[in-house]
């Protein structure tokens, strides 16, 4: 995938939607584009987070250790993006990010994410948003799980 195909993609991310082409480009330049296969980790819950993830292609299962095991808890798809909780808070990774099929990712460094959100305060906006949808969706989840 060329520097203009990743620019061209990163628009259609919503936290990125409002970023200038030359900024896009940069953050492509920047990133590292990386492979996954079906199984490898992207990241892992307890490490500390030194970048986020952009989803190119593919999908992943983000996934919370139990007692029993791995708890699937939601799906990455193409545009998806996770690990910003990671670097915004500065702590370890809450879950681990495991391919579901071959995965193509942009990984943005911690420096140039937040050189990002200073410069495109919007961006802070989407995040916080999809935030507050993923804190909704588990919340809904917990309940059903409760009344089961």
């Amino acid at each position: 995938m060329s520097i203009n195909e990743e620019v061209e993609l990163l628009k259609t991310v919503p936290i990125f939607s409002k970023i200038e082409p030359a900024k896009l480009k940069l953050l492509a330049f920047t990133s590292d584009r990386m492979t996954f296969d079906a199984g490898q980790e992207l990241c892992h819950q307890g490490d500390m987070g030194d970048a986020m993830y952009v989803i190119l292609g593919g999908s992943a299962d983000i996934l919370i250790d139990s007692p029993t095991g791995p708890i699937k808890v939601a799906e990455l798809q193409r545009n998806g993006f996770v690990g910003e909780m990671a670097i915004l808070c500065d702590m370890p990774r809450t879950a681990t990010v495991k391919a579901h099929e071959r995965v193509t990712a942009l990984k943005i460094p911690k420096e140039m994410f937040f050189r990002l959100v200073a410069e495109f305060p919007q961006m802070a906006v989407e995040i916080m948003r999809e935030l507050a949808h993923r804190v909704e969706d588990m919340n809904g989840k917990l309940a059903a799980a409760r009344a089961a």
